[in-house]
This record gives structure tokens, C-alpha cells and sequence, in this order.
């Protein structure tokens, strides 16, 4: 980077981390981090079923990783990933300007949710994903034989 930097005045050309644009700069911070409307949906239908949970709960053993929707007593995590940025293979895209950055980002967030689900199986824990663009309802569904499941399975923690 220092060497980057000397080649262009002390200022490097396009600064990590930065938009492309000020459009861009725009919609990411429009971006919400939590309560998406697909996480709201599969909140409702759970909560209507009448489980009771964690919202966007940090994970055991793993600082700065949190679950957007955590039972804590039945060791289930679920996580709601946003197309774009988790890459899905349906829907996601690979954005023209800044593409190497934005590749390295989007490939870290994928390792990250590698590591994230073996870090949480090690230790014992259900992990479940969904898409944004799955039917919440039917996440839910599968949620709820989970924990069902594993009530039957797991003496609840204290």
C-alpha cells in the first residue's frame, strides 16, 4: 500500500473499503444489517408458533459473529443471508466497478459463514441458513421441526 501510495502523491487512487460511486456510497448505507424484512417475516411466523428466541445474538466462543435468530436453550442458530452479499448461487451478482474488491469482500463474507458453521457445530449447535428469497414461511416451518427435534433430543440448559 505504501508503495501505492508514493506512485500517486501520498493519496492511493481508489481507497480501500470505498465506493465507486457516491450512488453506491448511498445505497450501502441505506443497507440494513438487521431486520431485514425476510428476518422480520420468519420472526413473525416463529413467534406466532410460539417460539421464543434471541435477536441478532452474539455467538459462543466467536466475538463479532452474531445469529439473527438464536435459541440458546436448544443450541439452534439461523441466519437469514442476503443474496448479494453471501453470494447466492441463484441471485447473486458480481458488480462490474471495483469487481477485484468486491470479490475479495464477498468471498471473505462466504469464508467467514464457513467458518461460522463449523466454529458452531464443533460445539454442538444446529445451524440453519436460508435466503432472502426463500419463503419465510416454510423457513420457519423447517425451524420449528429443529427445535422440535432437538427438545426431544437435548436436556435444555439452565
Amino acid at each position: 500500500m505504501a508503495d501505492l501510495e508514493s506512485k500517486v502523491g501520498g493519496v492511493p487512487p481508489f481507497p480501500v473499503g470505498a465506493a465507486s460511486s457516491e450512488a453506491v456510497t448511498s445505497r450501502m448505507k441505506r443497507q440494513l444489517a438487521r431486520d431485514t424484512n425476510p428476518e422480520l417475516l420468519l420472526r413473525r411466523h416463529l413467534h406466532r408458533s410460539g417460539l421464543r428466541y434471541r435477536v441478532d445474538a452474539p455467538l459462543p466462543g466467536m466475538p463479532r459473529r452474531r445469529a439473527d435468530v438464536l435459541f440458546t436453550r436448544w443450541k439452534v442458530a439461523v441466519f437469514v443471508d442476503g443474496c448479494f452479499w453471501h453470494c447466492c448461487p441463484v441471485h447473486g451478482v458480481a458488480p462490474k466497478a471495483n469487481a477485484e474488491w468486491w470479490s475479495t469482500k464477498l468471498g471473505r463474507n462466504v469464508q467467514r459463514d464457513r467458518e461460522t458453521d463449523a466454529s458452531l457445530r464443533a460445539q454442538g449447535w444446529q445451524v440453519l441458513r436460508f435466503w432472502e428469497h426463500e419463503d419465510m414461511h416454510v423457513a420457519a416451518q423447517s425451524v420449528q421441526a429443529v427445535i422440535f427435534e432437538r427438545r426431544t433430543q437435548i436436556r435444555p440448559q439452565a
